[in-house]
């Protein structure tokens, strides 16, 4: 029962992953249709892409406000909403203007989604299965890549004007995960810190482990009277709070300055570069994502039997190794038809079994029940901020810089973190929210 039951809301939730994953990434398939259409300039064609980035910067801000306030089942309820619009205002805008502001409403609801949903899955699941359970968010993240490439390549066949297509079947999805938002209930660690409604809490923790759920609700009012008698609790910049505000924040940067939103957002550009054909380079766009999916498969198998840590050495090691083949490839023009886009495979593949399977689980166990929400919109918007600055910047710096000087620094900044890792990340496998809590804060 408790295992049918957390692993349904999961999957629910994780629903706001996939239409996150399909809105991050379909625009790749559609981004040179639009700026032939609208006669974009470079400037203009940089702005339309990064966007939704823009938006999800601010949907990441603002995640935590009615997180807290109003709980996170209904700031869902909200951010479902937001995916709808957006992918038929997108699809439908007989402007530019109009377009943009789609696309912004969309990625406010990506920012949103990224702060709500890994807390409320890491605030119900189990912590022996919290890792393989918040992972489902990323896995269907990543599901929601691979089926807006192959969306985008079955649909880009269509026409001319096929892009309004590719971006508007997102509302299908949207609308289903709307609706089956009505199966899942508040989580109860929110119903005992905001509402204090103790007995609907055991109920739903009855729910999802009758043994310990007693058990359970006395940790967490225990660890908030212990959060009580200190000061400055819900300041999230107090000194306290210090070892976990610094390791999200650099985890979201490393995450971005992998180049992964590059890639996601240009594969089709970049294999172009290599001498590619445009139906070549999607085809290669949707190897991409079916290898970031079946890695990231892997990965959520594996998260809670050897960690978060070992996965991230693992990863770093090949994401070194990889993008210094690619910047090679870029320096000596050594293409060969498909080196680049076979190193890219590789890079996905470490890349899924790495960052991508463990950022949103490690930032939303970090932090104390207090300040939950308020870290992982830390940790939400640093990573937002940098794949802005990335997916706004890369086309220039490709063209000024070279693909060899980009992936070069790209490669550098793996290095970095690899010392990261080595020296400063925690594991936090098999520890409950509440003993990470007292390892890194109290």
């Amino acid at each position: 029962m408790k295992s049918r039951n957390v692993f349904a809301w999961s999957l629910v939730i994780a629903l706001g992953g996939f239409l996150f994953g399909f809105d991050t990434a379909v625009i790749s398939g559609a981004e040179q249709s639009i700026q032939q259409y609208w006669s974009l300039n470079a400037l203009e064609h940089g702005l339309t892409v990064s966007i939704a980035l823009i938006g999800t910067v601010i949907g990441a801000l603002m995640g935590a406000i009615p997180a807290d306030r109003y709980g996170r089942r209904t700031t869902l309820y909200g951010i479902a909403v937001l995916y709808l619009l957006s992918s038929l205002g997108t699809a439908l805008a007989p402007s530019w203007g109009l377009f943009l502001l789609f696309r912004f409403l969309g990625g406010f609801g990506v920012g949103a989604s990224s702060v709500t949903a890994p807390i409320y899955i890491s605030e119900i699941s189990p912590a022996d299965r919290r890792g393989k359970l918040v992972g489902l968010f990323q896995f269907n993240v990543v599901f929601g890549i691979v089926i807006s490439y192959l969306s985008n390549y079955l649909i880009g066949r269509s026409g001319e004007h096929s892009w309004r297509l590719m971006l508007g079947i997102q509302a299908v999805p949207s609308a289903l995960f709307l609706v089956l938002l009505r199966l899942v209930p508040e989580s109860p660690r929110w119903l005992i810190l905001n509402r204090g409604k103790i007995d609907e809490a055991r109920r739903i923790f009855a729910k999802i482990d009758p043994a310990r759920a007693d058990g359970i609700v006395d940790e967490i009012r225990s660890v908030l009277q212990a959060e009580k008698a200190l000061p400055q609790m819900d300041t999230l910049f107090s000194r306290r709070y210090r070892t976990p505000v610094m390791l999200a924040m650099l985890f979201a940067i490393f995450n971005q300055v992998s180049g992964i939103n590059a890639i996601i957002y240009y594969s089709p550009r970049i294999f172009e570069m290599t001498g590619l054909g445009k139906s070549s380079s999607l085809l290669s766009t949707a190897g991409l994502g079916a290898i970031n999916f079946l890695f990231t498969l892997l990965a959520m198998n594996c998260i809670d039997r050897i960690g978060r840590r070992t996965l991230m050495f693992i990863g770093s090691w090949g994401l070194i190794a990889t993008l210094a083949l690619v910047a090679w490839s870029f320096y000596g023009a050594h293409f060969n038809g498909w080196a680049v886009p076979l190193f890219l495979f590789v890079y996905i593949a470490f890349f899924a079994f790495s960052q991508g399977a463990v950022i949103w689980v490690f930032i939303a166990e970090i932090f104390p029940n207090q300040v939950r929400a308020k870290g992982q919109t830390l940790g939400s918007t640093t990573h937002w901020v940098m794949a802005a600055v990335i997916a706004f910047t890369f086309p220039y710096l490709a063209e000024k810089a070279g693909g060899g000087n980009t992936f070069a620094f790209f490669c550098i900044m793996m290095c970095i973190q690899l010392v990261f890792v080595w020296k400063l990340m925690p594991e936090t496998k098999g520890k409950s929210l509440e003993q990470i809590e007292y390892s890194l804060v109290l």
